[in-house]
């Protein structure tokens, strides 16, 4: 039986507020799920739903992680806060990776630490 996983990554340089970090990593989880294959939902959801929060340092880190998972086909959700609060607007706070294949996501951030 094949393991799912979803995973976000979140910008450490932005030093974001517990209750800001926790909404902007929310929005990943749902965005990424959006863009997500029905099949693939359905196995990760029967396997209770995992997910794992890891840090990347800053925007140019998030965004070459991004790229490298689109370019394994991986699903992805960039976020872009609006600005409303804490952050300037256009400020890119987290990414969405999954769910998939635990193996392939595993791959593409075997380095990053746990948030």
């Amino acid at each position: 039986m094949k393991e799912y996983k979803q995973v976000i990554l979140v910008r450490q340089d932005l030093k974001l507020p517990k209750g800001k970090l926790c909404s902007q990593v929310g929005h990943a989880c749902v965005e990424a799920l959006f863009r997500s294959d029905k099949n693939v939902i359905k196995e990760w959801r029967d396997q209770g739903m995992p997910k794992i929060v890891l840090k990347v340092k800053d925007e140019q880190e998030l965004l070459k992680f991004n790229q490298k998972a689109k370019d394994n086909r991986l699903v992805t959700a960039l976020i872009i806060d609006a600005g409303k609060t804490t952050l300037e607007p256009g400020t890119k706070t987290c990414v969405g990776i999954g769910p998939d294949i635990s193996e392939k996501i595993n791959a593409l951030v075997i380095d990053l630490k746990l948030l």
